[in-house]
């Protein structure tokens, strides 16, 4: 009877301690503790060999001291929480820092480390060091490879704490990094710049730590007594092996995330995976079929619905009762056969607005395709094409200009904000304008006129002639917009304003030294002298003039606004045309004759020359009646040796270099204002003539030679008057190709203007190269002023000669 009753209670105990050791582990049919303490162990952690996964993952359950401690794999680091659900961390108890001094120096300290494999630092935690003369950093490897990267910090502070605040860790007695992401392993070191001298009676120590979010808050007190504290909490993050989800999964024996209800976690990027329970389950995911269904219909709320909760795995449906239907979790009675025809009818009526606002849409813009391909054909875009494509515009794809669409020069102007207005010139309205590419441009918009023929073969010209000239002092065309009533040019953004902007205003005129102008002219002269010359047709501006001359952040001049441009076949010199251009700047024979040449740009360069040495307009109706044009203002003051009077008041005459420099471009001036346009020199002799005087400012080179007096240039700046008339004569045989002619030459003015009675008789009897008629017209041109002003004042009959 006994042996029976012994038996049983044997079996009573067994049965208890299989209890305590919890169920067998689904991977492994061993049996395996669950908790040790108040610490819950789930696979892949666990207490044995066969019940975790790997060695990292072993949970020591010390009970010495009479209660069961978790430790880390078989270390002393102490475990506090682990997460298997969610996060996938641990969190671990981490030894702290230290770097002790007394009086004498150092008195202790240590380098506290942790190595991982399956495990990482979590980046939530912060890297903290505390301390007034305290220097720390945490060094280690990422990734599972030796790159020994570190981070860290520097605090320091006064002799007192005074000015220090509790809960700031800003770098005043406390301070604070993040963890790089990926560390495996890491060494706390920490350094002192002065032994702590200077702090020694409140802070004695400087400490170190890595620390879980929101388990430090910094205390003054800390610098004296944090010695105390040994370990402070830190997560470590977790996951299986290294390879991620998609090739771990092809070793079905060793990959975890078995069964229906269990899941590899794709948000995870790894390094190794972790798993989880499929949505509507919950339980260990590292357990075959471990996850079971969730019965949100029990948790209190009845799982949000207003009605009835239906639990499904993996899920739950709220249902309604009869006569409601769903409404998200709640429910609404049914809709009435009336509200339910008044619902189809908007429903109706909606789709047939839509539909009629979208049929009205199309149609629109179908007529606005058809009106842009109008508006290309109307402002030549045809012609444009051909004469670009076939060959009469720029030379290579590469430099062909770009056509813009009418919505993309929209969002570059702001809708053509007035604010965006950066000129106005003869021919239309510029706009500063960025395109999508953050290119700064100017925008040419042709004024609103009727479209004529001449105003399209004028827009066509300009495209034509700046997409086949490649110069730096050019502006340079970068493409047009045809898809307007108005064309649209695009151009090269040019910052500075133009030339006429600044000679002709008194405070940025004080920034316009000598030698900047002369750059200027040498620049523009040389554009011309390249549309003249090297351009694979001949170009004549017909419009040159300071407004048309643009000016970069470094003064480098740009020829711009070829509107009135015109191309010179190769096999002539002149052009019969209607006048066009600006009065002040227009050549007086191409005024009497319509005849364009080349020479007409020489003689507006040369306007352009005069106004850069006496900052004067062309016009103006402000000054004395003989003074008005300034062009026979300044030769008359160079025939009267008054030059000096006419000349800037700006340009530094004292130095003996710009003074003959001065006086070489004035007479370089005086040739290209003659009024026989043979006489001219022509602008490839300017310019050359121009870059001579130029590279003397910088240096003498052996082929220039400076034959002027200064008894000369005395001459021409404080003589009252001369004793003779310049004639008009054809100097065609003196050499224009050098620097040198200049100093050779004989001064020229324009013939002396004398009193008569009345100009009809005095130039009525004109029968050779100009009549009365074409001397009044010439007239009307070089004095901006009709000629019944000026009644009994007739030209002399040097200006009738050859």
């Amino acid at each position: 009877m006994q042996l029976p009753i012994l038996l049983a209670a044997v079996l009573v105990v067994v049965a208890a301690a299989m209890a305590s050791l919890g169920p067998a582990n689904a991977q492994l049919d061993i049996p395996c503790e669950t908790s040790c303490g108040d610490l819950a162990i789930e696979f892949p952690f666990g207490t044995k060999e066969g019940c975790y996964h790997n060695p990292e993952f072993l949970v020591t359950c010390n009970r010495s001291s009479g209660r069961p401690i978790p430790y880390f794999t078989d270390s002393d680091i102490l475990i506090t929480k682990i997460s298997t659900m969610q996060e996938s961390e641990m969190e671990i108890e981490m030894l702290v820092a230290a770097d002790c001094y007394n009086s004498t120096g150092f008195a202790k300290g240590n380098i506290p480390s942790l190595t991982l494999s399956d495990f990482r630092i979590s980046t939530k935690n912060m890297f903290v060091a505390i301390g007034c003369d305290t220097n720390a950093y945490i060094s280690g490897d990422r990734g599972g490879e030796s790159t020994d990267d570190s981070t860290g910090c520097r605090s320091y502070c006064a002799s007192n704490t005074s000015r220090m605040t509790n809960g700031s860790c800003s770098g005043v007695g406390c301070c604070q990094v993040a963890i790089p992401e990926g560390m495996s392993d890491y060494e706390i070191h920490l350094d002192s710049y002065n032994n702590h001298t200077h702090v020694l009676n409140f802070n004695p120590c400087s400490y170190a730590f890595v620390v879980a979010p929101g388990k430090y808050n910094f205390s003054t007190n800390n610098l004296r007594d944090f010695g105390r504290v040994e370990n402070m909490p830190m997560l470590l993050d977790w996951a299986i092996g290294n390879e991620i989800c998609e090739i771990a999964r092809k070793d079905t024996e060793k990959f975890l995330c078995k069964g229906n209800t269990s899941e590899c976690d794709k948000e995870y990027g790894g390094p190794g995976y972790r798993c989880r329970c499929t949505p509507g389950y919950a339980g260990n995911p590292y357990l075959e079929n471990n996850c079971t269904n969730i019965n949100e219909c029990e948790d209190g709320n009845n799982g949000g619905c207003e009605h009835e909760c239906v639990d499904l795995n993996g899920g739950f449906e709220c249902r309604c009762p009869k006569g409601y239907k769903k409404d998200g979790r709640g429910c609404m009675k049914g809709v009435s056969l009336i509200i339910q025809i008044v619902v189809g009818t908007l429903a109706t009526t909606i789709f047939l607005l839509i539909f009629i606002a979208w049929l009205y849409l199309g149609l629109k813009k179908r007529k606005l395709i058809k009106l842009k391909e109008k508006f290309f054909r109307q402002n030549g875009g045809i012609i444009l094409q051909q004469r670009i494509f076939s060959g009469e515009g720029s030379s290579s794809h590469h430099d062909r200009a770009k056509v813009f669409t009418i919505e993309e020069l929209k969002r570059a102007t702001n809708n053509y904000d007035e604010t965006r207005i950066i000129g106005k010139g003869g021919y239309g309205t510029v706009y500063k304008g960025v395109l999508s590419d953050k290119t700064t441009v100017a925008i040419k918009k042709s004024k609103l006129v009727d479209q004529t023929q001449a105003q399209v073969e004028q827009f066509i010209n300009e495209v034509v002639i700046l997409s086949q000239i490649n110069h730096r002092n050019v502006v340079k065309l970068i493409g047009c917009c045809l898809e307007t009533q108005v064309p649209l040019l695009v151009y090269e953004f040019v910052s500075n304003g133009t030339l006429s902007d600044h000679i002709h205003n008194e405070s940025r005129s004080l920034a316009l030294t000598w030698d900047i102008r002369l750059r200027i002219a040498t620049g523009a002269a040389g554009a011309l002298s390249y549309l003249h010359s090297a351009a694979s047709v001949p170009i004549i501006h017909r419009d040159i003039k300071p407004a048309n001359i643009l000016l970069d952040d470094n003064y480098v001049a740009k020829v711009s606004d070829f509107g009135a441009s015109k191309l010179i076949p190769m096999d002539r010199t002149e052009l019969a045309t209607i006048v066009q251009g600006t009065l002040g700047y227009l050549d007086p024979e191409y005024l009497q004759t319509n005849q364009l040449t080349d020479k007409s740009d020489v003689y507006s360069f040369g306007v352009v020359l005069v106004e850069l040495l006496t900052r004067k307009t062309a016009i103006s109706f402000d000054r004395l009646e003989n003074e008005r044009n300034l062009a026979m203002y300044f030769l008359s003051s160079l025939k009267e040796g008054r030059l000096f009077q006419v000349l800037d008041e700006h340009l530094q005459l004292n130095d003996g270099n710009t003074f003959d420099e001065i006086i070489n471009v004035s007479r370089l001036a005086e040739r290209c204002l003659r009024v026989k346009g043979d006489e001219r020199p022509t602008m490839k002799e300017v310019a050359m003539e121009l870059e001579g005087i130029l590279a003397s400012m910088v240096h003498k080179h052996p082929w220039v030679q400076t034959t002027s007096s200064e008894e000369e240039s005395k001459h021409l700046l404080k003589q009252v008057s001369l004793n003779h008339d310049y004639e008009f004569t054809n100097r065609g045989k003196e050499s224009l190709t050098t620097f040198d002619s200049i100093n050779k030459r004989s001064l020229l003015s324009i013939s002396s203007v004398l009193p008569s009675t009345n100009i009809d008789q005095c130039c009525g009897g004109v029968d050779k190269a100009w009549g009365a008629r074409s001397a009044q017209l010439w007239f009307e041109s070089v004095h901006a002023q009709p000629v019944d002003i000026y009644k009994g004042a007739c030209f002399s009959s040097d200006l009738a000669g050859d």
